[in-house]
């Protein structure tokens, strides 16, 4: 029983593993569930045996993306008694998963660049909305933790949300505009210093 098992869950990675590469390259629409089995070397029956449909499939990658953030925030609230740290820790964990977890940049990409978001996305929407509220929310405890002013705190953690959010847009889009992995190191320290800048030890 246990091989069945794990015979099981290696026919559902290579079921997500296809459709993470025909969704980042195709995109939502123009990718088939006949063609994710094909590239899977399976028939569709087992991808029915774990997804109910082409949308729960959808769901289950950009679970690669959603997850990882969502442990992103558990990890910086853990700490919370450094609220600078804790921000640096979010920008350079947000640039590390993209630069070095494969699957986490693909649903990524799948989700900005590839998706048409439609009614039928209305659950990812809902789950995605709710992440981004969560997120803009803990950058904004922690800002006005830092900042002198914390009527500001709001309007920096929307200002860095979305930078990161812009700087993953774009160069997902067009990775050769910019080498993220030379300019991250350089993006940490001006996104820290514009929501939260060191203390003056004059």
């Amino acid at each position: 029983m246990r091989r069945t098992k794990e015979d099981a869950e290696q026919t559902r990675l290579k079921v997500i593993a296809a459709a993470l590469e025909l969704f980042s390259r195709n995109g939502y629409s123009n990718t088939t569930l006949a063609m994710i089995a094909e590239a899977a070397g399976f028939s569709r029956g087992p991808i029915y045996w774990h997804f109910k449909s082409k949308d729960e499939l959808y769901e289950a990658v950009l679970g690669y993306s959603q997850v990882p953030l969502e442990r992103l925030i558990e990890q910086s609230r853990e700490l919370a008694a450094d609220p600078r740290a804790a921000l640096e820790h979010f920008i350079t964990e947000w640039f590390r998963l993209l630069l070095e977890e494969r699957w986490y940049r693909q649903s990524f990409e799948i989700l900005l660049n590839k998706t048409e978001l439609t009614a039928q996305m209305a659950s990812t929407l809902k789950r995605e909305r709710k992440l981004t509220r969560t997120m803009v929310q803990l950058l904004e405890e922690m800002i006005a933790k830092v900042q002198a002013n914390e009527e500001s705190a709001r309007s920096l953690a929307v200002l860095l949300y979305s930078s990161l959010m812009g700087i993953t847009h774009t160069w997902l889009l067009s990775p050769k505009l910019f080498s993220l992995r030379e300019q991250a190191p350089c993006m940490v320290c001006s996104l820290l210093a514009l929501v939260a800048p060191a203390a003056n030890t004059d």
